[in-house]
């Protein structure tokens, strides 16, 4: 078999370029930024709306409940958005080169595409999560085929995730296994 040496000078830039391509993601990287600033306005909107209703006092305990979950899902979602962003960048792109930093999230020291799909399939959960609560909250004006669905949705993103989660420890116990102690 032919070490790198050995290989003809011909094929080097190729290999070159598609190593490089990653930089493609670049623009893709800064528009879920732009979209995470995005969230943060609508955060913002909802809890000045909130404020409002809230000074006039024309607003019940549900109302209150159901913007706050919303404030919790935009929250959620901009989490999601930096696990994406920061995560991928990482594992896809380029080293962030932040050990030692006091602000390195821990997760971001293990983190691989396994570890990284596992963690999005878990905040999909949590963000799936609260839209049912809201929607149970609100239940008298759903439909029953609106709730039922929904809820098989939420289900389908549990097992998903699970099925996930049981990917990747079998994949890592492979890794593990064949090792050399």
């Amino acid at each position: 078999m032919n070490t790198p040496q050995q290989r003809p000078n011909l094929l080097r830039p190729l290999p070159r370029w598609i190593f490089m391509s990653r930089w493609l993601q670049a623009p893709l990287y800064i528009g879920l930024i732009v979209a995470q600033g995005i969230y943060v306005w609508q955060f913002w909107t909802e809890l000045v709306h909130l404020i409002q209703m809230v000074s006039v006092k024309d607003i019940t305990e549900v109302e209150i409940m159901l913007i706050v979950l919303g404030l919790i899902d935009v929250v959620m979602i901009s989490n999601l958005l930096v696990m994406v962003i920061v995560g991928g960048w990482e594992t896809f792109v380029s080293r962030l080169d932040l050990q030692g930093h006091p602000d390195q999230p821990e997760w971001l020291s293990h983190v691989n595409a396994g570890v990284l799909k596992v963690k999005l399939a878990t905040a999909i959960i949590g963000i799936s999560s609260i839209h049912l609560l809201k929607t149970f909250i609100n239940a008298s004006q759903y439909d029953e085929k609106t709730l039922m669905w929904q809820t098989v949705i939420h289900l389908t993103f549990v097992v998903s995730a699970l099925a996930i989660a049981y990917t990747e420890k079998i994949t890592q116990q492979a890794h593990a296994s064949a090792k050399p102690h």
